[in-house]
């Protein structure tokens, strides 16, 4: 399996969970630089596929809605 396809499998609640997980790790101040910085690139794209996910839902409900 690759790792577009575990991605697709997590639930928006899992990558939520997960981003705040990173968050928390990016308040320790004593995080190396680099380190911070490589949580920060996966937390942005983190984001942009929930925010992906939540765009395919609210589409999904206009068309409901239209229905």
């Amino acid at each position: 399996m690759s790792e577009k396809e575990k991605d697709k499998k997590r639930t928006l609640e899992e990558m939520f969970s997960e981003l705040e997980a990173i968050t928390v790790e990016l308040e320790n101040q004593e995080l190396p630089l680099e380190e911070a910085f490589a949580k920060y690139r996966t937390g942005m794209e983190l984001l942009k596929e929930c925010n992906a996910a939540v765009d395919t839902v609210e589409k999904e409900l206009q068309i409901l809605e239209e229905a």
